[in-house]
């Protein structure tokens, strides 16, 4: 069924713009439980002490869960892409190696 009448381009604006909303709804919801789960793990006190860009293996070893699992690891790189995406970290190579990146926390200045 087709949601058309005599202003056919209006409606379908209007449904773009109410599923946008929607989708913008659900990222933001995705984003803050992103960063919660990344508190409670203590992954930026992790990589703020270890003083220069950490790789994904490092932070997995570093964390306070059972990390032996290589699915642990895949959630945890979920979990960076996230908040790399959100901007709460950034992905640089380490060592100008491409195939070796590293998390590392973005930089605040405060101006007064």
């Amino acid at each position: 069924m087709a949601l058309r009448n005599d202003s056919g381009d209006k409606t379908r604006e209007v449904l773009a713009d109410a599923q946008a909303h929607i989708w913008n709804h659900t990222f933001n919801f995705i984003n803050s439980m992103s960063l919660k789960c990344a508190i409670q793990l203590g992954i930026p006190d992790i990589i703020h002490s270890h003083g220069r860009p950490m790789t994904l293996s490092d932070l997995a070893n570093a964390l306070p869960i059972n990390n032996n699992n290589a699915k642990i690891q895949d959630c945890i790189y979920r979990l960076m892409r996230i908040l790399i995406h959100a901007g709460f970290l950034r992905q640089t190579n380490i060592n100008e190696e491409p195939e070796e990146e590293g998390f590392h926390l973005l930089q605040f200045h405060v101006f007064s």
